[in-house]
């Protein structure tokens, strides 16, 4: 039942990402050259969402579905996760998409999002073997 779950909520996810463009190439590119201000207006309530979410969370100890406590992790700002965050920029304004609109792009037809999974793929991989000598 978890899965059916998760994957009905995930095609919800990835049709939202679809319809409200923000998976779109086009728009992200825009973004990247300020030429219009659909994503930043996307993003900045995505961010005022979240971080209403978390205090709520965190406030009143709200479980996950299946019962479990959501995790409050602590993590200071360093290096590695300046470096990685360019990375992932530069990453998500030439393919045009972070991870999650990857799924939607693949599901609506954009088969060059195939190239981009596996862009994602092998630098997950990459990182998993070079994690030690990571700063972190």
């Amino acid at each position: 039942m978890k899965n059916v779950l998760a994957l009905v909520s995930g095609t919800y996810f990835g049709i939202v990402l679809i319809k409200s463009e923000v998976a779109s190439w086009f728009r992200i590119q825009h973004m990247f050259h300020f030429e219009e201000a659909h994503m930043y207006l996307v993003l900045c309530s995505a961010v005022a969402v979240g971080a209403i979410s978390v205090q709520i969370i965190r406030r009143f100890s709200i479980r996950t579905v299946t019962g479990e406590v959501v995790p409050k992790p602590e993590k200071a700002l360093q290096k590695g996760t300046v470096i990685g965050g360019i990375i992932f920029g530069i990453g998500w304004a030439i393919t045009g998409a972070c991870p999650g609109p990857i799924y939607a792009q693949i599901g609506s037809g954009e088969f060059l999002a195939l190239l981009s999974f596996a862009g994602a793929f092998i630098g997950a991989c990459l990182y998993t073997q070079l994690r030690p000598q990571l700063p972190h």
